[in-house]
């Protein structure tokens, strides 16, 4: 199901409240309407994807990390 844009403002404020940082952004996905991407300072950072069973809608967030960014 594809997101809405006031779905879109919701996810993004909820995460930059939970996180603490207002440079957390969303942006939709050209070839994938049930998910959007992840921004942080306009770099991608993930996926959140849009879920509706029965009735109830749940948003799934998956965060890729490089090894060479855990490097110092």
């Amino acid at each position: 199901m594809q997101f809405t844009p006031d779905e879109m403002i919701k996810i993004q404020d909820y995460m930059r409240r939970t996180f603490g940082n207002e440079k957390i952004g969303v942006k939709p996905r050209a070839q994938a309407p049930d998910s959007i991407e992840i921004l942080i300072n306009g770099e991608y950072v993930g996926i959140c994807d849009k879920i509706v069973e029965e009735g109830e809608t749940s948003y799934n967030i998956n965060l890729s990390i490089l090894d060479i960014d855990l490097e110092g």
